[in-house]
């Protein structure tokens, strides 16, 4: 059976190439809206995390139909750190959409997500995105697409692509380069014509790969996913097994059944073979589980997702301050949080740690667990967080770390301090290439070299360079580095700052906090920028007299503190070192607060 009425697609791409806003114009031109209906931007990107930082985290499924025919749409994540949502559900799908950069060309994660495509065997639609750009050059980037494919052994009907030139912004695209086109005709015709309809027997025994979990507090967990074979039905007795397990079939029923239309979810009485939908029901269901009929349970394989490469304790907090402001503050609560999240997300490995309330949080990057961190803060969790660490593995008796494939891109002017610091962090240069005024570099460097680089990068680039980076396999252990070239400043007793205390402290280094800031013994309040801690008292009082002095009403100007968000303040801390993460705070500290007991810890660790 060759269900004709649909396409299973999904759009992949590397961060910022404008995925999103693609999906929004082929929303509106495949009749999701109303004629007068008032839409916002980027409208897959329905998380507030997502809206700020501009970049899609969570796969989404939509729907548009044109000329009767219905195309199911998925919207990936760009973001190398969350390859493993983009991994997963490569399985729904016949076909995808690559879409690339007109300026910018193949990116980092375009070969990611690309080679993931490949393995499938899933046809390829070239989109060339932004060719509206003043400096889109369209030409080149279609070259080093056709490389990109020879490169990643792509088969001769991949090779023979088509290629769609599109402004997704504008709303418009066409089979011809330098042409804008008029809408987004071209682009339908050929999801159409050259993406395979999905294929299935419905007379067969029901076949339902779990791709992705939704939650909802009315109905539980609701699992989405393909119907390979089979027909499924509200109100069917169904079998949930796993490819991977050994475990007995659990008996289960179907409670509701929804398809993706536009933005909503439409209840419907069944689906067949083809049909992308959602359904609730069976509890404790997970990604990679299979819906079965219950007279012949056969699970379909799942696609083995890449393992984490840095971990991060996480714990609860013990600092002066903790519970004053955070809901849920006990290892019972935070436990369950983090194993909930490894039913959403497949790419996260949690495991309990040494002590009875902290946990062991593996993950694929640094935004990976600092997205997760954040999201936890908002909903009222308090929590401390050490300095992330990379993942060894000894393969063949050998001890081998992550190594990430690094590309950059700068003003040529920039380029000999970027090679000085990455070469001084055990960098290796793979490539090198100048086009115009413009720089690009491609190292090999161990992913612990990279912790704390990127606020260094925007500095001697000032602001103008480009890096992104990806995962590149493990190598053997490159030796000791140091990658923290600063110290930290600690507040040596509790109170609240003042003008005094800080002025005289802010000539040691950079400050974190400002006047009238709660600090207590141990916190870190700046940056020392000589290697090695200093103690300081930003509470400190002017002690008052009957006597006046020529200077006794100075003016104390203070430097403006330099405020540390999440990411900066995991690429700042060291391994002696945690994060104090609240609903409305994030400290900085010391794992051993008591100034006296540190000093004496260093001094052994010394010996």
């Amino acid at each position: 059976m060759v269900r004709n009425d649909i396409r299973n697609i999904a759009i992949i791409a590397h961060v910022d190439h404008g995925k999103t806003t693609l999906v929004d114009e082929m929303l509106k031109q495949g009749g999701a809206y109303r004629e007068n209906q008032a839409t916002t931007e980027r409208v897959m990107d329905s998380n507030d995390l997502e809206r700020e930082r501009g970049i899609t985290i969570l796969s989404k499924n939509t729907a548009v139909h044109y000329n009767g025919v219905k195309i199911n749409i998925i919207d990936t994540p760009g973001h190398a750190d969350f390859g493993g949502e983009v991994e997963r559900i490569l399985k729904m799908v016949n076909g995808v959409l690559l879409l690339v950069d007109a300026a910018e060309g193949p990116m980092p994660q375009t070969r990611f997500v690309l080679q993931k495509a490949l393995e499938l065997n899933h046809k390829v639609i070239v989109v060339v995105n932004k060719i509206d750009k003043p400096d889109a050059r369209i030409d080149e980037v279609m070259d080093e697409i056709l490389e990109l494919l020879i490169d990643l052994d792509a088969n001769d009907d991949q090779l023979e692509s088509p290629t769609i030139f599109c402004s997704g912004r504008a709303g418009t695209a066409s089979i011809v380069p330098h042409e804008s086109g008029s809408d987004l005709r071209p682009l339908f015709e050929t999801i159409i014509n050259y993406i395979p309809a999905p294929e299935g027997d419905e007379n067969k025994g029901l076949q339902l790969l779990v791709s992705s979990i939704d939650y909802n507090d009315y109905v539980g967990r609701i699992g989405i996913g393909r119907v390979d074979n089979g027909v499924v039905k509200v109100g069917q007795e169904i079998s949930v097994c796993n490819y991977h397990s050994s475990e007995n079939p659990r008996r289960t029923k179907i409670v509701s059944l929804y398809e993706f239309d536009g933005l909503k979810r439409n209840p419907i009485e069944y689906a067949m073979p083809g049909d992308i939908v959602c359904f609730s029901g069976a509890e404790n269901i997970t990604i990679g589980d299979t819906i079965c009929s219950v007279d012949s349970p056969s699970p379909l394989p799942f696609v083995k997702i890449s393992e984490p490469t840095l971990e991060m304790t996480f714990s609860v907090n013990d600092s002066p301050f903790a519970g004053k402001e955070g809901k849920f503050v006990t290892s019972r609560q935070i436990r369950k949080r983090l194993y909930d999240e490894l039913l959403k997300d497949v790419s996260l490995r949690v495991e309990d740690g040494e002590t009875t309330d902290s946990f062991k949080v593996c993950g694929r990057g640094e935004m990976h667990l600092s997205i997760l961190i954040e999201t936890m803060r908002r909903e009222g969790y308090e929590l401390a967080v050490s300095a992330p660490r990379v993942i060894y593995k000894e393969i063949d008796g050998v001890k081998c770390e992550p190594m990430e494939r690094v590309y950059i891109d700068v003003d040529s002017e920039f380029a000999g301090s970027v090679m000085e610091k990455l070469g001084a962090r055990k960098g290796e240069l793979v490539d090198m290439s100048v086009h115009g005024s413009r720089t690009k570099l491609e190292y090999s460097i161990p992913a612990r070299c990279l912790f704390g680089y990127r606020s260094k990068f925007m500095t001697d680039t000032r602001g103008e360079g480009i890096m992104n980076s990806i995962f590149d396999g493990y190598q053997p252990f490159k030796g000791e580095i140091n990658a923290r070239y600063t110290g930290s400043l600690v507040a040596s007793e509790a109170g609240v700052t003042t003008s005094y205390g800080l002025y005289n402290t802010q000539e040691r280094g950079v400050m974190f906090i400002g006047v009238q800031t709660p600090v207590y013994e141990g916190m870190i309040v700046g940056e020392n920028p000589k290697l090695g801690d200093i103690s300081v008292n930003p509470c400190k009082t002017k002690q008052l007299t009957a006597i006046r002095s020529k200077g006794a009403d100075e003016k104390l100007i203070l430097t403006p503190a330099k405020i540390m968000g999440l990411e900066e303040a995991i690429e700042f801390i060291a391994e002696d070192e945690l994060i104090e993460v609240t609903p409305k705070s994030i400290r900085l500290r010391k794992q051993i607060l008591n100034t006296a007991n540190r000093l004496k810890a260093q001094a052994k660790l010394k010996k």
